[in-house]
């Protein structure tokens, strides 16, 4: 913090003269109130989570420098629920521990070509696939890391970033497997191009754990992978698609040797509200062995596999998560916006060895009303050879200025 503070009144100071110089504050706040439910085979007693979190903090800003700091604070309000930290695990997980922490702490140098970041930030890449804010939990996730965005050159975006560690969702009581934070070298690089056909990304993850206790550095990986994603006017309509590879193996200190792809090909076609999406996703297995597989741990995860979160940590076998969706939206209705109705369906098989794991199917209804946004969901997997039958409610309200 020391450092933040300083850099900021040097980069302040240099950046107007100090008869002109301005500061504008600006207030950050956000609020999100939810209630989850989950009912899982083998646990006697289901989980019932009212929990409530609050983001707190304020940016300055002077010229191009601008200094965030932002707290963050989550309370259980019903606790009938395994945090993943407080024994005994006799209900199913909810991930979300009480926690009050320091979210964000940076420095950002913005300009048309550059903007540099440096201190607890959060870090999105693409569709957040493989590095995400993880935001659908309370807690979220941010990276102590330095970042250069250089747009320098037209329809051509360079992201370059390094992370000395990774600030988990797990909070202040994280421990063993669950750390708070898990420090070591993150090396994250992506260039995006706008072409005619839409967004091409070139990628290269570089993931270098330094603690032992979180899968024995089993999660320590390299991923290299390219993306197109774009959209077309289509008569009245409006097709979006998506397709991406990436090659993952071991890297540094993983004690596992192995190999594996990750393949997507994603479709939807939007007219008059109306949306038809689907698409095949593999995350590829090597031998079989625990963690050979294609793992994705700074993922936001939730957005992928199924809102169950059974494939957060990926089988030893691998998983083809075929899935299509049929959604409605509306921009306004009476005294609401942004009116969405959505229902998915998910089928779930392995890699190798093809066997059927199961079926889920996902619904969701939200809306906004003024700076409030209110959102239903429902999850239900079928299990056939992989995990159990779980089904899962969520009633959430957010609140932000």
């Amino acid at each position: 913090m020391r450092l933040i503070h300083s850099a900021l009144v040097i980069g302040l100071a240099a950046g107007t003269p100090a008869a002109a110089q301005t500061i504008a504050l600006k207030p950050l706040i956000d609020a999100r109130l939810r209630y989850e439910q989950v009912d899982q085979d083998g646990l006697a007693a289901r989980a019932d989570a009212a929990t409530a979190r609050v983001r707190a903090g304020a940016e300055a800003s002077s010229g191009p420098w601008v200094a965030l700091v932002e707290g963050q604070g989550t309370l259980a309000i019903v606790d009938d629920y395994f945090d993943g930290l407080h024994p005994p695990a006799t209900r199913p997980l909810v991930a979300d521990p009480e926690n009050v922490a320091l979210y964000r702490a940076q420095i950002q140098y913005r300009s048309k070509p550059l903007t540099l970041t440096a201190g607890r930030q959060r870090i999105a890449l693409d569709d957040e696939r493989f590095v995400g804010t993880v935001n659908f939990r309370q807690n979220g996730q941010t990276f102590d890391a330095v970042r250069a965005e250089v747009t320098a050159i037209p329809r051509l975006k360079l992201d370059a970033s390094y992370a000395w560690s990774h600030r988990t969702l797990w909070g202040v009581d994280g421990t063993g497997g669950r750390q708070q934070a898990v420090s070591g070298d993150f090396m994250f690089g992506n260039a995006g191009y706008a072409s005619p056909l839409g967004l091409v990304s070139a990628f290269a993850y570089l993931v270098d754990e330094d603690e032992a206790a979180v899968f024995g550095f089993r999660m320590s990986s390299q991923t290299y992978g390219a993306r197109l994603a774009g959209a077309k006017q289509v008569g009245k309509a409006k097709l979006a698609y998506q397709l991406s590879h990436a090659r993952q193996s071991d890297y540094h200190r993983n004690p596992n040797g192995y190999s594996a792809d990750y393949y997507l090909a994603d479709a939807s076609l939007e007219a008059k509200g109306f949306k038809l999406g689907g698409g095949y996703e593999v995350l590829g297995a090597d031998n079989g062995a625990a963690l050979t597989s294609f793992q994705t741990p700074l993922a936001t995860g939730f957005k992928f596999q199924g809102w169950a979160d059974k494939f957060l940590t990926t089988p030893p076998d691998g998983v083809h998560n075929l899935y299509g969706s049929l959604g409605y939206g509306i921009k306004k209705l009476g005294p609401l916006a942004s009116v969405t109705l959505q229902a998915a369906y998910h089928r779930f098989e392995s890699d190798r060895i093809v066997r059927h794991y199961g079926n889920e199917i996902d619904l969701l209804a939200s809306a906004k009303f003024r700076k409030t946004t209110i959102s239903v969901r429902y999850a239900d997997y079928q299990a056939d050879k992989f995990a159990t039958d779980t089904t899962k409610f969520w009633l959430q309200v957010d609140w932000t200025i």
